[in-house]
């Protein structure tokens, strides 16, 4: 079944593209995404053709066969493939490009263990290739996607993370390319701003989890939820104690939406709300209870545990962007059990 087959998922995806923006602004417009047919690109590649703007989507991937095979039927001749590798030389486009979403990264802790430099190549490398594309087709604004690893680790003087704070990242680590990477891609941006006079915001993403997650997934909330939805027990691979900050899909592309259209140039804007935040352990259970299975200790392997953020306490304070206007709709407690309604009725259970 194709995703937008399935009622919930098609609600979602109307919700997102019901709120009250100034839509006009992308009517025909280009729109280059790199990370297109990932988590968060594919939602909002969906949200953008639901809302029948006329515009045209470059997705760019590496592979197009794959890529092939994560479009709806709906993406048709609005949404053109480009096999690239944004790490390499990037492909000579077409059509002006008018706004820019980087949205490519590995952003599970297999892919920071088991290619760490590709991790840290597309956070800096390919950010810096897709800005030099944006600027020279003159876009008018570009999205980078950063992250909560961003912050590091608390330093034990905040409840939550602000725009403004900094933690701890040991540098000297295999997994320290994600976060550093990520650190290096917003100072990219910033430089970009100034010497290139480049429009820029930057959307910060909590733990993501929906029904449009890749099966290569790792995170330890992609995981729980695969084993839930195959009736299977939860494997928790540490005490629990994690306390993290997380967004459905249609919540984290609401807030992209919003940064897009109200951001302010330079600005970093956290996508959080409290009723999202939750500790692994009570994830872990939030999960077993509905798939009517257990929670489990199990310990990492030594690749998993490479690829583990050492961060117990990563809550993101989201008021400034709801000062814009946005607002979270699911909590953890709703959107987990739609997440595993629509995968199931997606045929991945």
């Amino acid at each position: 079944m194709n995703r937008m087959d399935c009622r919930e998922y098609r609600q979602d995806v109307a919700y997102v593209a019901g709120l009250n923006l100034p839509w006009d602004k992308l009517r025909g417009k280009t729109l280059l995404i790199s990370g297109a047919t990932g988590m968060v690109g594919s939602f909002l590649i969906d949200v953008l053709l639901e809302k029948n703007l006329e515009s045209t989507v470059f997705a760019l991937t590496r592979n197009e066969k794959k890529a092939q095979g994560r479009a709806t039927p709906a993406w048709g001749s609005s949404v053109r493939f480009i096999a690239c590798d944004i790490n390499q030389t990037m492909p000579e486009l077409p059509a002006q490009i008018d706004y820019v979403v980087h949205a490519a990264s590995n952003t599970h802790p297999v892919a920071y263990a088991t290619d760490p430099i590709g991790t840290i190549a597309t956070n800096i490398i390919g950010t810096q290739h897709m800005l030099e594309l944006a600027a020279a087709h003159q876009a008018k604004r570009v999205i980078f996607l950063s992250s909560v690893e961003i912050y590091g680790q608390n330093r034990g003087d905040c409840e939550r993370f602000d725009e403004r704070y900094c933690g701890y990242i040991d540098c000297n680590t295999l997994r320290a390319g994600y976060p550093e990477g990520k650190r290096a891609g917003e100072a990219l941006c910033q430089a970009y701003i100034r010497q290139k006079g480049l429009d820029v915001v930057i959307p910060r993403l909590p733990r993501i989890y929906g029904p449009t997650m890749l099966p290569s997934d790792t995170k330890a909330i992609s995981q729980f939820i695969k084993n839930g939805i195959h009736g299977e027990n939860i494997i928790l691979k540490s005490e629990g104690n994690q306390l993290y900050s997380y967004s459905y899909v249609a919540d984290a592309v609401s807030g992209i939406l919003y940064c897009l259209f109200f951001g302010k140039n330079g600005e970093a804007y956290n996508i959080g709300d409290p009723s999202s935040d939750i500790s692994l352990k009570e994830l872990a259970g939030l999960i077993a209870d509905y798939a009517d299975t257990r929670v489990i200790f199990e310990l990492p392997d030594e690749t998993e545990k490479a690829g583990y953020s050492k961060a117990t306490k990563a809550l993101m304070d989201g008021t400034k962007l709801k000062s814009l206007g946005w607002s979270m709709r699911y909590s953890i407690a709703q959107g987990i059990p739609r997440t595993m309604e629509i995968m199931c009725a997606n045929s991945q259970c």
